[in-house]
């Protein structure tokens, strides 16, 4: 979590960076915590107590720099993605998975719920969906977690990393503050009431409008000719 969070954070300002993929070597996409490790943490004086309040509150730290980055970020998923795993997809903006893949939350199998990875599940995903994962502990296959929106795309094992780099890459060719302003007014409303939300993305209208992206966008679009799109 430390290496990934310090990846995300140089990326920020990292211009020749556009787009984020997430992917994952060995058996797993992401089997969540480690918890051989969070077990021995019980022989510590405090019983573990410190130990996992900054475990919980470092991968909280993660999965909201996710949400909160000026860039998009697609989750490449080519297996098991389970409690902070499945977590982790769905904090990502987008997610393209192997038919191989399954998701889960089975915290509630040993005892410790899944309640980290149950605030991003339930943002993503309808509620009754996420409750039934939360309760029952059970994997969905890919096409039943595309099915209720917690992936984008389904593809073959052989396809899963042309089709996703195929993805970042199209995303990736769009003007880039508008893909920020676009990414964190997307995020930020959904946080608001409904007219507390026009208000604040129709200042993020009127920003945009005024930004060279748009001046160059729309006199494209009006001449017929491909965009140039600035430098940012």
């Amino acid at each position: 979590m430390r290496a990934l969070q310090l990846t995300l954070d140089e990326a920020v300002d990292d211009t020749s960076v556009k787009v984020i993929v997430l992917a994952a070597k060995g058996p797993a996409f992401s089997s969540g915590h480690d918890l051989k490790e969070m077990r021995a943490h019980r022989n510590d004086p405090d019983r573990g107590l410190g130990y996992y309040r900054e475990l919980f509150a470092q991968c909280s730290r993660l999965m909201q720099t996710i949400i909160r980055h000026p860039k998009p970020v697609i989750a490449q998923v080519q297996a098991v993605a389970t409690a902070a795993g499945c977590q982790l997809v769905a904090s990502c903006d987008l997610a393209v998975a192997s038919s191989d893949a399954r998701f889960a939350t089975p915290g509630v199998n040993i005892g410790l719920f899944c309640s980290t990875p149950m605030v991003a599940l339930s943002r993503a995903v309808p509620r009754k969906a996420a409750m039934e994962m939360l309760l029952t502990g059970e994997a969905v296959t890919a096409e039943e977690a595309k099915n209720i929106g917690l992936i984008n795309r389904v593809v073959s094992p052989a396809d899963l990393e042309t089709e996703t780099l195929g993805l970042a890459r199209f995303i990736a060719s769009k003007p880039t503050q508008s893909l920020k302003w676009g990414k964190q007014a997307f995020q930020h409303q959904l946080e608001l009431s409904l007219s507390s939300a026009y208000d604040y993305v129709s200042e993020v209208m009127v920003q945009n409008m005024l930004h060279a992206e748009a001046v160059e966008g729309i006199g494209a679009f009006l001449d017929k000719r491909p965009p140039n799109w600035p430098e940012n």
